[in-house]
């Protein structure tokens, strides 16, 4: 229990971190109205008119549940995200940002994608395998659940090259379609970075983890 400690609390303590900052960052600028005054709907059409990538626009209930559906083609705005405030506009070019990419083809959301099914599966057998390792003194199961678990870190690290593109994408078109000013994109770019952190930290979790993972497999052999 200590070795698993010491591996997995770093990860925690910046899960923790990254949880508070995206939290504070975007309530401070949730509170700061553009000067445009669009709502986050109203500047998602915005920015679909520059970049020439259209899809749906629907609701969906909670705080910083946004996402993107590349299925539907469908960007879903939560309730914390149609007001006016540069923080929603933030967070809607980024979820856009991840629409210009299923447009373009953007290779690592492609593989993103074609990954899911195998970490949703495997990401919930891999605890168990590894647990019944423990029980079973077996260094073939441990490994067995290492080796399903490395799916939920390769997805891990996938997803910042998307999440970071997504945003870059995002800052790009809300510069060139003058939708925020210059000091509002300043705080774009701050609840952007904060929300880049939360992924950092995820990648960070599951890498120690399975590292973890490894190293008992390892000892326990």
């Amino acid at each position: 229990m200590l070795t698993y400690l010491i591996y997995a609390l770093p990860g925690i303590a910046l899960a923790l971190y990254a949880q508070f900052k995206v939290k504070s960052t975007f309530a401070r600028y949730a509170q700061v109205p553009t000067q445009k005054g669009v709502n986050g709907v109203q500047a998602a059409q915005w920015i679909m008119d520059h970049t020439n990538v259209h899809v749906r626009v629907d609701r969906i209930q909670g705080e910083l549940t946004d996402h993107y559906d590349p299925r539907g083609k469908v960007i879903r705005l939560s309730d914390s995200s149609v007001q006016n405030s540069v923080a929603s506009v933030a967070v809607v070019a980024h979820e856009l940002g991840h629409a210009e990419q299923d447009a373009q083809e953007y290779l690592p959301l492609k593989v993103r994608g074609a990954i899911v099914p195998a970490v949703s599966a495997g990401g919930g057998i891999a605890p168990m395998l590894f647990m019944v390792g423990i029980f079973l003194n077996s260094a073939g199961l441990m490994l067995a659940g290492a080796i399903l678990f490395s799916l939920t870190t390769v997805f891990a690290l996938i997803t910042l090259p998307v999440e970071f593109n997504a945003s870059t994408r995002a800052l790009r078109t809300l510069e060139s379609s003058q939708l925020l000013t210059a000091q509002e994109m300043v705080g774009a770019k701050k609840v952007l970075n904060a929300a880049a952190l939360t992924y950092v930290a995820a990648a960070l979790q599951s890498i120690l983890i399975l590292l973890y993972y490894l190293s008992a497999s390892r000892s326990n052999n």
